[in-house]
């Protein structure tokens, strides 16, 4: 294949793993940030 379909493929993929990276990251941040509310301030957690 082309070196530049490579590039292409690697951006595409890299692109594509930070991204779930991210949203998984993010999803146990907002878990732990809404628990740690609830203990701490006694509020609900789906407030």
């Amino acid at each position: 294949m082309n070196i530049f379909m490579w590039i292409l493929i690697f951006i595409g993929g890299a692109t594509g793993a930070l991204s779930t990276l991210y949203i998984i990251v993010s999803l146990f941040a907002v878990i732990f940030y809404k628990i740690y509310r609830s203990v701490k301030y006694h509020v609900s957690l789906y407030a």
